[in-house]
């Protein structure tokens, strides 16, 4: 199995498709690297995913909107095509298992927390070792 991370931002607002009576939320997001060439000009190189959630929880898709950023994962394919014009295509597709928001895209281009809380697991407490008795009888 191939499994794929990816950060990046939805490049237009996600859709709730239904295929054979199952829920599908389809989505394009990009992912911009920065490089430097070789006159050490900085360079961004944007690769597109083509993303397919297929869940029951479509609760999310409303907040899946152009600009988010957001965290997926899943089980990558690459798909070939011709265009109209004879060429010879490539498309990156993702069936996501686990997605997170990360934040939007305000007018600065900065970005914002989501407004859901996100849940965190308490640590469970440590004993303090100084509220042992000191007349433990130990066996060395």
């Amino acid at each position: 199995m191939i499994k794929l991370q990816v950060i990046g931002n939805l490049g237009k607002d996600a859709v709730v498709n239904s295929v054979n009576g199952k829920n599908v939320i389809n989505f394009n997001m990009a992912h911009t690297e920065r490089y430097k060439d070789a006159q050490g000009n900085q360079k961004d190189r944007t690769i597109w995913v083509e993303c397919a959630y297929w869940t029951d929880r479509t609760a999310i898709a409303p907040y899946l909107k152009k600009g988010t950023q957001i965290f997926v994962e899943g089980n990558p394919d690459v798909r070939s095509y011709t265009t109209q014009d004879g060429r010879q295509g490539a498309s990156l597709t993702l069936r996501i298992q686990n997605i997170q928001l990360l934040g939007t895209k305000n007018t600065d281009n900065a970005y914002t927390a989501p407004t859901t809380p996100i849940q965190q697991n308490s640590p469970a407490p440590i004993n303090n070792i100084s509220e042992a008795a000191p007349d433990d009888d130990l066996p060395f």
